[in-house]
This record gives structure tokens, sequence and C-alpha cells, in this order.
């Protein structure tokens, strides 16, 4: 059960399209070249989560990408449309929609080619149980190098690091690799050996030193994508007193935290089992609060 809902002129709410059939045009540039942007939120009760964080974090990407697009007011006309029709089929199909997980998924793209426009949408759809599972169970990792060093971000910017681009084949091939391996998710680390971040999510680690919580992440500057659900647990850990840190981190910072998640929009939190085969120190008492902040974030 999938709606989509296209942002286009003369549908101040957005046009609702029938997702079971082909929409886009094959010459557009998001499917022929990944030359888009894209944000993935998590919609339950009848709220859209973070969509402030997440219209923001499009729009930097966007920019980053020298991408048009269209106006914030439009997007969240287009979100209300397309939540309320997915509801109410909701509704029909199954009469009882308490504690239903979706994906809210914003798609821009460049457009095809030639036309001088671009194409943008909106498409909710039922949120996997694997991410519910990962949730509960946790995951077992491998760390995979990314393929250059941690200041690349820097010196090249038309890498685009930092922006959440279509082009996820090599995120996507990360994590067949993965569970070929038989694991369940991928940590990357540069060429020189600083812990970056997973295909779709953020890396957190925790400290205990006596009665002080450190909650530690890696830091932007070697150019991974700005998480925003790190970004919210970060902020509702600090009102909470826990103190925060932005790495450089490095595999070994993995090993010895009394705790690390993986974390993301979808699956929110998912504890990290092992490291390359290594158990990790699992800590049921940080995650239960960490769960609780996440549980809050509006």
């Amino acid at each position: 059960m999938t709606v989509v809902v296209f942002l286009e002129p003369g549908f101040p709410a957005g046009r609702v399209a029938d997702a079971s059939v082909p929409q886009l045009s094959v010459l557009d540039q998001g499917a022929t070249r990944g030359d888009g942007v894209f944000e993935s939120a998590l919609y339950v009760r009848g709220r859209v989560r973070k969509l402030d964080a997440h219209l923001a974090r499009m729009a930097v990407s966007a920019a980053t990408c020298e991408l048009p697009l269209p106006a914030e007011d439009a997007w969240r006309a287009a979100i209300a449309t397309a939540v309320a029709a997915y509801d109410a089929a909701l509704a029909t199909e199954s009469g009882d929609d308490a504690g239903h997980e979706a994906v809210v998924k914003l798609v821009a793209t460049r457009g095809p080619e030639g036309a001088g426009h671009g194409t943008a949408w909106v498409a909710v759809s039922p949120a996997p149980e694997l991410g519910r599972r990962q949730r509960a169970e946790g995951v077992d990792v491998l760390l995979l190098d990314r393929g250059y060093d941690s200041t690349v971000a820097e010196r090249a910017p038309w890498l685009l690091m930092g922006a959440k681009t279509l082009s996820y084949a090599v995120n996507m091939a990360a994590l067949r690799h993965a569970r070929k391996q038989g694991a369940d998710d991928v940590i990357f680390v540069s060429s020189d050996g600083r812990v970056l971040e997973g295909p779709t999510s953020t890396v957190l680690l925790a400290v205990r030193d006596g009665d002080v919580k450190r909650l530690i992440t890696p830091m932007l500057e070697t150019g991974i994508l700005p998480g925003t659900t790190q970004g919210a647990l970060f902020a509702a850990a600090e009102a909470a007193g826990w103190e925060l840190g932005y790495g450089p981190l490095e595999p070994q910072h993995l090993v010895e935290a009394d705790a690390v998640w993986l974390v993301s929009s979808v699956r929110l939190l998912a504890p990290v089992n092992s490291l390359d085969g290594v158990e990790l120190s699992r800590d049921p008492e940080l995650t239960a609060e960490l769960t609780s902040f996440v549980d809050a974030i509006g």
C-alpha cells in the first residue's frame, strides 16, 4: 500500500497519482543519473516525526547540488495530502492503525533531460518490519573502507559529501556485501582510519565515567551526512545531563565503548551487537534511556 503525491503547478495541495502504474519519465535524471535529493521520515500516530529537520536538511542537500526545490509550503501541503490519503487507505484495509509506522519519502530530481524543470513527489508506504526487529535485537556490523580519507569533503566539494542524494548504489552494495558475510549492517571507515557513518545511519557510542554519561558521534567535518535523529538525541541527552562529544573516532573507540548504536529516522535506535565478529558491550540501561529520548522526539 503506497500513496504518491506529485508537486506540480496547478495543484496547490499536490496531485495524487496511482502508485500501481508508471509515473516517472524514463528520461528523468533522477533515474538516469541519480541526480536528485531525498529525505525519509517516520510517520506514526498521525505525526511526521522531525519534519522541520528533514525539510531543512533537504534544502541544504539541494543547495549543495545546485538543485532547485519546490517551496517548503508546497512540500508541507503535499505531505498533508499524502498522509491523509494513506490514513484513509489504511483505515479501509485494516481498520486499526494503533502503533502503525509508515515511511514518508520526499524526492526531488533535476527532471527529464532538456525539460527545464525538476520532478518532485511524496511517497508514503508501510515501514519495513526489519527496522522494528533490529531495534529490539540489535545488529551485527562490519567495518568497510569508504575509499577516501577524512579530509576529502574540504578538498573536493564536488563529491557532494554530506548531501543526501539519490546516488545510493555504493551504500546498497555495501549492505549486500555485509549480508553475504553474515552481518546485518556496515560502518564505513575512512582510508586514514576514522569512523564515518553507516550506509543509512549515524554512529553513536556511549561511555560511562562514574556517574557521568557521555554520548559521542563522528565529526561532521569528515564528510558524513548530518543525522536528524542524532541531532535530536543529542539535544535530549544534553537536557538530561549527558555530556556530548564529536570524534575524531577510530574503530578501537567502538570496541572500548560501553554501548554502540546505529540511528536513523525510520529504524530509530539499533544497538550494535558485534563489530567484525567481535562482541561489543551492550548496556540495556543506556539503550532504554536513549530509546525514551527517541520516543519523545516530535
